[in-house]
């Protein structure tokens, strides 16, 4: 006599069967419940981390009309250096901006010091946040210095005097006032 033969081993079977198949399915769904709760996190880390690192570039007079907007937002803002507004402190510095009659303190406070560039009357491009005290505080700068490959005096824009890439990659003399 075979074990199937005796009675009520066939349902025995039947009940061993159906328990591993269900822990197989209950297996298969934590599976997918992890997978899908893994993906959630890493959309949702996605989504904050994008939200964060986003900047708007306004122009100061844009700032001055955002309101409380302002105080909660990444914003880029950019302008001319005042001259004689630079004051250094390390690898920090705090300057003014100047975008026609509209002018803004800032307080850059960078792991890097300012570039080179950055000067009296150059364009500088500051990133960070508007605080409530009326000062931006960057925590990026950028500068550029306008007039630093400017024509040769005499020069028309567009040409150059003398052949050769050297020659048109000469700096313009400073004004000699």
């Amino acid at each position: 006599m075979h074990s199937s033969d005796t009675p009520g081993c066939g349902v025995r079977l039947k009940v061993i069967d159906l328990m591993e198949s269900m822990q197989r399915k209950s297996q298969s769904l934590r599976i997918g419940a992890a997978v899908v709760i893994v993906l959630g996190v890493i959309a949702l880390l996605a989504v904050s981390g994008a939200r964060s690192n986003k900047s708007y570039y306004v122009t100061i007079q844009e700032l001055n009309g955002m309101g409380s907007k302002a105080y909660t937002r990444n914003l880029r803002v950019a302008g001319n250096v005042l001259p004689g507004s630079i004051r250094h402190n390390g690898t920090n510095a705090e300057f003014v901006l100047v975008e026609n009659t509209n002018q803004l303190r800032v307080s850059y406070q960078g792991e890097e010091p300012p570039p080179d560039t950055f000067k009296d009357d150059s364009q500088a491009l500051a990133v960070g946040t508007y605080g409530r005290d009326g000062v931006f505080h960057a925590t990026q700068l950028q500068a550029k210095c306008a007039s630093k490959y400017a024509p040769a005096q005499g020069a028309k824009p567009g040409t150059t005097a003398t052949t050769g890439t050297a020659a048109a990659m000469t700096p313009a003399p400073a004004n000699q006032n």
